[in-house]
Protein backbone atom coordinates (compact mmCIF):
# COMPACT_ATOMS: atom_id res chain seq x y z
CA UNK A 1 0.00 0.00 0.00
CA UNK A 2 1.01 3.72 -0.43
CA UNK A 3 0.04 6.73 1.41
CA UNK A 4 0.08 9.99 0.12
CA UNK A 5 0.38 12.73 2.79
CA UNK A 6 2.43 15.29 4.44
CA UNK A 7 4.44 14.28 7.40
CA UNK A 8 2.81 16.53 10.46
CA UNK A 9 -0.06 17.85 8.82
CA UNK A 10 -3.61 17.50 10.92
CA UNK A 11 -5.33 14.56 8.69
CA UNK A 12 -2.06 12.88 7.56
CA UNK A 13 -1.03 12.70 11.09
CA UNK A 14 -4.48 11.20 11.91
CA UNK A 15 -3.81 8.13 9.86
CA UNK A 16 -0.23 7.82 10.62
CA UNK A 17 -1.32 7.37 13.93
CA UNK A 18 -3.94 4.92 12.81
CA UNK A 19 -1.21 2.73 10.99
CA UNK A 20 1.26 2.38 14.40
CA UNK A 21 -1.94 1.17 16.05
CA UNK A 22 -2.77 -0.91 14.02
CA UNK A 23 0.97 -1.69 13.59
CA UNK A 24 0.74 -1.63 9.61
CA UNK A 25 3.52 1.18 8.75
CA UNK A 26 6.21 -1.86 7.73
CA UNK A 27 3.22 -2.63 5.09
CA UNK A 28 3.03 1.22 3.40
CA UNK A 29 5.04 3.38 1.51
CA UNK A 30 4.68 6.88 2.14
CA UNK A 31 4.79 9.21 -0.81
CA UNK A 32 5.46 13.04 0.19
CA UNK A 33 3.23 15.36 -1.39
CA UNK A 34 4.52 19.38 -1.51
CA UNK A 35 1.71 21.29 0.18
CA UNK A 36 3.80 24.71 -0.36
CA UNK A 37 4.52 24.34 -3.59
CA UNK A 38 0.23 23.37 -4.14
CA UNK A 39 1.34 19.99 -5.69
CA UNK A 40 -2.23 18.64 -4.26
CA UNK A 41 -3.90 20.92 -6.32
CA UNK A 42 -2.00 19.53 -9.93
CA UNK A 43 -4.07 17.36 -12.54
CA UNK A 44 -1.34 14.55 -11.13
CA UNK A 45 -2.91 14.40 -7.61
CA UNK A 46 -6.31 15.25 -8.51
CA UNK A 47 -6.70 12.03 -10.64
CA UNK A 48 -5.78 9.80 -7.31
CA UNK A 49 -8.72 12.54 -5.18
CA UNK A 50 -10.96 14.90 -6.92
CA UNK A 51 -11.24 17.31 -3.54
CA UNK A 52 -7.58 17.83 -3.90
CA UNK A 53 -6.67 16.95 0.05
CA UNK A 54 -3.83 14.60 1.82
CA UNK A 55 -4.24 11.80 2.69
CA UNK A 56 -4.74 9.65 0.10
CA UNK A 57 -4.08 5.92 0.63
CA UNK A 58 -3.30 3.48 -2.69
CA UNK A 59 -4.06 -0.09 -2.49
CA UNK A 60 -2.03 -2.93 -4.09
CA UNK A 61 -4.44 -3.47 -6.90
CA UNK A 62 -4.52 0.40 -7.74
CA UNK A 63 -7.58 1.72 -6.03
CA UNK A 64 -7.40 5.31 -4.45
CA UNK A 65 -9.21 5.96 -0.92
CA UNK A 66 -9.71 9.41 0.09
CA UNK A 67 -11.07 10.87 3.35
CA UNK A 68 -9.38 9.81 6.81
CA UNK A 69 -12.69 8.27 8.21
CA UNK A 70 -12.81 5.90 5.00
CA UNK A 71 -8.74 5.41 5.16
CA UNK A 72 -8.89 5.10 9.33
CA UNK A 73 -11.82 2.21 8.04
CA UNK A 74 -10.21 0.56 6.10
CA UNK A 75 -7.10 -0.33 7.70
CA UNK A 76 -8.42 -0.79 11.10
CA UNK A 77 -10.88 -4.05 9.61
CA UNK A 78 -8.04 -5.36 7.64
CA UNK A 79 -7.39 -8.24 10.33
CA UNK A 80 -11.41 -8.26 11.53
CA UNK A 81 -10.15 -7.21 14.87
CA UNK A 82 -11.20 -3.03 14.66
CA UNK A 83 -10.95 -1.35 17.25
CA UNK A 84 -10.61 1.99 16.35
CA UNK A 85 -14.19 2.04 14.89
CA UNK A 86 -15.99 0.06 17.03
CA UNK A 87 -16.91 -3.78 17.33
CA UNK A 88 -20.99 -3.32 18.52
CA UNK A 89 -23.37 -1.19 16.54
CA UNK A 90 -23.52 0.70 19.72
CA UNK A 91 -19.43 1.20 19.84
CA UNK A 92 -19.54 1.75 15.99
CA UNK A 93 -22.52 4.33 16.61
CA UNK A 94 -20.92 6.40 19.06
CA UNK A 95 -17.84 6.53 17.65
CA UNK A 96 -19.38 8.02 14.57
CA UNK A 97 -21.24 10.59 16.12
CA UNK A 98 -18.14 11.81 18.13
CA UNK A 99 -15.88 11.17 14.93
CA UNK A 100 -18.39 14.00 13.29
CA UNK A 101 -18.53 16.32 15.82
CA UNK A 102 -14.65 16.12 16.58
CA UNK A 103 -14.31 17.30 12.82
CA UNK A 104 -17.17 19.61 12.56
CA UNK A 105 -16.55 21.37 15.85
CA UNK A 106 -13.04 21.70 15.82
CA UNK A 107 -10.79 20.12 13.12
CA UNK A 108 -12.92 21.98 10.06
CA UNK A 109 -13.43 24.91 12.49
CA UNK A 110 -9.68 25.48 13.28
CA UNK A 111 -8.84 24.73 9.04
CA UNK A 112 -11.53 27.36 8.24
CA UNK A 113 -10.09 30.11 10.89
CA UNK A 114 -6.53 29.42 9.77
CA UNK A 115 -7.29 29.71 6.28
CA UNK A 116 -9.65 32.67 6.04
CA UNK A 117 -8.36 34.75 9.20
CA UNK A 118 -4.75 34.30 9.25
CA UNK A 119 -2.43 34.26 5.91
CA UNK A 120 -2.71 30.69 5.77
CA UNK A 121 -0.68 28.56 3.27
CA UNK A 122 1.51 31.68 2.23
CA UNK A 123 -1.26 34.20 1.01
CA UNK A 124 0.26 37.29 0.17
CA UNK A 125 0.83 40.08 3.14
CA UNK A 126 -0.69 42.68 0.86
CA UNK A 127 -3.89 40.57 -0.05
CA UNK A 128 -4.68 39.58 3.65
CA UNK A 129 -4.85 43.61 4.32
CA UNK A 130 -7.59 43.91 1.57
CA UNK A 131 -11.18 44.20 1.95
CA UNK A 132 -11.90 40.92 0.57
CA UNK A 133 -9.51 39.53 3.26
CA UNK A 134 -11.25 41.42 5.77
CA UNK A 135 -14.47 39.64 5.13
CA UNK A 136 -12.86 36.61 4.87
CA UNK A 137 -11.00 37.70 8.18
CA UNK A 138 -14.39 38.11 10.36
CA UNK A 139 -15.55 34.86 9.16
CA UNK A 140 -12.77 32.83 9.80
CA UNK A 141 -12.75 34.51 13.40
CA UNK A 142 -15.97 33.29 13.96
CA UNK A 143 -14.64 29.76 12.82
CA UNK A 144 -12.15 29.84 15.73
CA UNK A 145 -14.63 30.88 18.33
CA UNK A 146 -16.63 27.92 17.48
CA UNK A 147 -13.24 26.10 17.75
CA UNK A 148 -12.97 27.18 21.48
CA UNK A 149 -16.61 26.23 22.10
CA UNK A 150 -16.15 22.55 20.90
CA UNK A 151 -13.14 22.84 22.46
CA UNK A 152 -15.08 23.23 25.99
CA UNK A 153 -17.63 20.80 24.49
CA UNK A 154 -14.94 17.76 24.94
CA UNK A 155 -13.76 19.09 27.90
CA UNK A 156 -17.37 18.02 29.54
CA UNK A 157 -17.23 15.38 27.44
CA UNK A 158 -13.67 14.28 28.75
CA UNK A 159 -14.76 15.06 32.26
CA UNK A 160 -17.27 12.12 32.49
CA UNK A 161 -15.28 9.27 30.32
CA UNK A 162 -11.70 8.59 29.59
CA UNK A 163 -11.57 8.51 26.20
CA UNK A 164 -14.17 11.02 23.43
CA UNK A 165 -16.36 8.52 22.60
CA UNK A 166 -16.17 6.19 25.61
CA UNK A 167 -13.69 3.78 27.54
CA UNK A 168 -11.79 3.08 24.41
CA UNK A 169 -9.46 5.26 22.66
CA UNK A 170 -10.69 5.23 19.16
CA UNK A 171 -10.78 7.53 15.81
CA UNK A 172 -12.82 10.01 17.79
CA UNK A 173 -9.55 10.79 19.78
CA UNK A 174 -7.26 10.73 17.45
CA UNK A 175 -9.31 13.18 15.55
CA UNK A 176 -9.54 15.80 18.66
CA UNK A 177 -5.88 15.44 19.29
CA UNK A 178 -5.28 16.29 15.15
CA UNK A 179 -7.33 18.94 15.84
CA UNK A 180 -5.49 20.81 19.21
CA UNK A 181 -2.14 19.82 17.18
CA UNK A 182 -3.92 22.18 14.32
CA UNK A 183 -4.81 24.63 16.82
CA UNK A 184 -1.61 24.90 18.47
CA UNK A 185 0.09 25.58 15.19
CA UNK A 186 -2.58 28.27 14.13
CA UNK A 187 -2.15 30.44 17.61
CA UNK A 188 -5.89 29.22 19.59
CA UNK A 189 -5.27 28.14 22.60
CA UNK A 190 -7.02 25.76 24.44
CA UNK A 191 -8.62 27.69 27.18
CA UNK A 192 -6.69 27.22 30.69
CA UNK A 193 -10.26 25.96 31.83
CA UNK A 194 -10.49 22.80 30.05
CA UNK A 195 -8.39 20.59 32.70
CA UNK A 196 -10.50 17.35 31.85
CA UNK A 197 -9.17 18.28 27.72
CA UNK A 198 -5.82 19.10 28.77
CA UNK A 199 -5.65 16.03 30.90
CA UNK A 200 -6.67 13.95 28.20
CA UNK A 201 -4.39 15.42 25.54
CA UNK A 202 -1.73 14.76 27.94
CA UNK A 203 -2.53 11.02 28.37
CA UNK A 204 -2.71 10.48 24.52
CA UNK A 205 0.08 12.47 23.85
CA UNK A 206 1.81 9.34 25.77
CA UNK A 207 0.49 6.56 23.36
CA UNK A 208 3.65 4.50 22.00
CA UNK A 209 1.24 5.32 18.60
CA UNK A 210 0.98 8.90 19.44
CA UNK A 211 4.72 10.07 20.65
CA UNK A 212 6.51 7.69 18.25
CA UNK A 213 4.90 8.04 15.41
CA UNK A 214 7.51 7.69 12.42
CA UNK A 215 9.43 10.09 14.45
CA UNK A 216 7.53 13.08 13.18
CA UNK A 217 6.45 16.13 15.18
CA UNK A 218 3.36 17.03 14.86
CA UNK A 219 3.88 21.03 14.45
CA UNK A 220 5.22 20.79 10.93
CA UNK A 221 7.90 22.66 10.24
CA UNK A 222 6.05 24.02 6.90
CA UNK A 223 3.80 26.06 9.68
CA UNK A 224 6.73 26.87 11.39
CA UNK A 225 8.45 28.35 8.72
CA UNK A 226 4.75 30.55 8.01
CA UNK A 227 4.84 32.28 11.61
CA UNK A 228 3.23 29.43 13.60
Amino acid sequence: MKIFDRPGFPNPARIRIVLAEKQLEPQVEFVGVDLIAAEHKQPAFLEKNPSGVLPVLQLDDGTFIAECTAITEYLDNLDGDPKLTGKTPKEKALIHMMQKRAESELLDAVGNYFHYATPGLGADLQAFKSLEWVSRQEWGNRQRDKALKGMKYFNTVLESQPFVAGEGFSMADITVFAGLMFADAAGVAVPASCSALNGWRAKVAELPSVKNRSGQNFVPDDLRRLGF
